[in-house]
């Protein structure tokens, strides 16, 4: 699970989101958005909503990997 924050040209806010999919998988997905003139980035979050992002309105995306979980008392 990767948390992804996507940067909108002219908003004040981002929207963040968490998807099950692999950050190379979303990369090759905005990508092929960008360059086959869709324009549409379909995304499916953790909890199975579908949400459509323009690639082209889109001004950056940071991609946050799932921490790995420890178990015990680490320090």
């Amino acid at each position: 699970m990767i948390e992804v924050r996507i940067g909108i040209i002219e908003s004040p806010k981002e929207l963040i989101l968490e998807l099950e999919e692999e950050s190379k998988e979303l990369i090759e997905k905005v990508n092929a958005a960008l360059e086959g003139g869709s324009g549409l980035v379909w995304l499916t979050d953790s909890k199975g909503k579908q949400i459509a992002v323009s690639a082209g309105r889109s001004a950056y995306l940071e991609l946050e990997p799932e921490p790995s979980r420890t178990v015990g008392f680490g320090s």
